[in-house]
C-alpha cells in the first residue's frame, strides 16, 4: 500500500445493542452487539433481507439508530461532526450515482475533499496512486458515466482510499466485478492499514479474506466469530437454507464452499 493512502489511525469498532427501524415501523435490526479490532476486517453475511445494508448504514451514520451506540474508539459517531465523521469513516455502496458529469480521475479526488483545509488544495498524489493501485490510470479522463458496472465499483473504491479512512465500510464491493477483481479487491481490503467492515454474499470470499464473520437473519445477530467457526455446514444450513460441503482449495489451502439444495 502507497504511504500516501494508508490511513494513520486505524479504529476500534463497538457497536452496542443497536437497533434501527423506519420510524412507526418494527426494527429491521435490533440488539446487535459486536466489537472490530483495529485493522481487522468484519464480513457481514446473511440472506437477502436479513439486514446487512441497515446496519451498515447505521455504521456510516446515514441511520440514526433507534437505541444503541455506534463507537469509534470511545466515541460516538453522532457526537462527530460531519466533517469529522468524513475525515475517519469512508464507504463504498452497491448502488453510486452514474449520472456524475466528471472524469474518473475527478471522481477519485472527491476523496481529498474531508482533508483539505476550506476544501482546496491540490495534492494529487494520492489520486494517481489510487489509480494505479485500482487498475485505472487508462481511464483517469474518461466520464465517470460511461463505465461499465465494474469499473465505476473500481472508481469508486478508489476514491474511498484516497479517503485515507481509519474505518472503511463497504456494501458487497463485488456485485459488479469481474472473478479477477474480486480476489484482487478482497485481498486489497485484507491488507489495508484500516479497520474494514464489508457486506458479502460470497461466503468463501468473507471465510478467505475476514478476520471474523458476522452472520445475521431477520434483523438478528445469530453468529460472530472467526470464518470457520461460524461458517460450517450445519450453520449455513439453518441462516440459507443450503447443503454445504467445505473442503481447501487444492492450490491455494483457503476453504472451499461447494452448495446444494436439501
Amino acid at each position: 500500500m502507497p504511504d500516501r493512502l494508508s490511513s494513520q489511525r486505524p479504529a476500534k469498532l463497538t457497536v452496542s445493542s443497536l437497533a434501527w427501524g423506519p420510524s412507526g415501523h418494527a426494527s429491521i435490526v435490533e440488539d446487535l452487539s459486536f466489537s472490530v479490532a483495529p485493522g481487522q476486517m468484519l464480513a457481514v453475511v446473511g440472506p437477502n433481507g436479513a439486514g446487512k445494508s441497515s446496519l451498515l448504514r447505521c455504521l456510516y451514520r446515514y441511520h440514526r439508530p433507534s437505541s444503541g451506540h455506534v463507537r469509534l474508539d470511545e466515541t460516538d459517531i453522532w457526537q462527530l461532526s460531519p466533517r469529522d465523521c468524513a475525515r475517519r469513516v469512508a464507504t463504498v455502496l452497491q448502488e453510486g450515482a452514474s449520472d456524475f458529469a466528471l472524469s474518473v480521475a475527478e471522481i477519485v479526488e472527491l476523496g481529498l475533499i474531508p482533508h483539505q483545509p476550506g476544501g482546496g488544495g491540490h495534492d494529487y498524489e494520492p489520486v494517481e496512486q489510487a489509480l494505479d493501485l485500482m487498475e485505472l490510470a487508462h481511464l483517469a479522463g474518461r466520464d465517470f458515466a460511461t463505465l461499465s458496472g465494474g469499473e465505476k465499483q473500481r472508481v469508486m473504491i478508489a476514491r474511498a482510499l484516497v479517503q485515507r479512512p481509519d474505518l472503511l465500510i463497504l456494501d458487497e464491493p463485488t456485485n459488479h466485478l469481474d472473478i479477477r477483481h474480486q480476489l484482487e479487491v478482497l485481498a486489497l481490503l485484507s491488507r489495508l492499514p484500516a479497520t474494514v467492515v464489508v457486506s458479502l454474499h460470497d461466503l468463501a470470499l468473507a471465510s478467505a479474506h475476514a478476520d471474523a464473520v458476522l452472520v445475521l437473519e431477520r434483523g438478528r445477530q445469530v453468529a460472530l466469530g472467526a470464518p470457520l467457526d461460524v461458517l460450517t455446514p450445519d450453520a449455513i444450513r439453518a441462516t440459507f437454507s443450503v447443503g454445504t460441503v467445505v473442503d481447501r482449495h487444492p492450490t491455494t489451502g483457503q476453504p472451499r464452499f461447494s452448495f446444494h439444495l436439501d
